[in-house]
């Protein structure tokens, strides 16, 4: 088992949430995959979204909806400095996930995190576990408080995607 994938079920049954991680057949990189792959909704998949501070440095994760999209300009109010790209190096060694397989869980550096209340529309939603082959499936108000997020809208409204 990688590390990644240990770290997430270290932290899930930390935050006492009963959840297997699921290695899939196919690759689970994107939401749409990962819906395919979970045979659930696109909205269903727990999208992790990073973006790094542009005074700061520090990363900001965004968990929304599948099919939904970070406003960039919402998401840099919450997130009180204008947000950028974070790029693939400092998410790995903040995260200690590649892009892909981010978890909502696990990191090693705790980002701070806003949660996309679209979630909570489901009794399942499901997130990356580690690898681009790792999901798990998860009630969305655990995830919540598991992630210690803050609840907000931060997505594109639909007409705008």
């Amino acid at each position: 088992m990688s590390k990644s994938v240990k770290r997430v079920k270290q932290a899930l049954a930390a935050a006492g949430i009963e959840s297997e991680v699921l290695e899939m057949t196919a690759e689970t990189r994107t939401a749409r995959q990962a819906a395919d792959a979970a045979g659930c909704s696109l909205d269903q998949i727990a999208k992790s979204i990073l973006f790094r501070g542009e005074s700061s440095g520090a990363l900001y994760l965004f968990l929304t909806a599948g099919g939904n999209q970070v406003c960039a300009e919402k998401a840099a109010h919450l997130a009180g400095e204008p947000l950028g790209k974070a790029e693939a190096t400092q998410i790995r060694a903040e995260t200690g996930f590649a892009i892909g397989g981010v978890s909502p869980v696990g990191h090693l550096t705790p980002p701070r995190t806003f949660f996309d209340p679209r979630l909570l529309d489901f009794d399942v939603v499901w997130g990356a576990a580690g690898t681009t082959r790792h999901i798990f499936p998860v009630d969305p108000s655990r995830l919540l408080t598991a992630t210690a997020a803050e609840k907000a809208d931060f997505t594109l409204p639909p007409e705008k995607m």
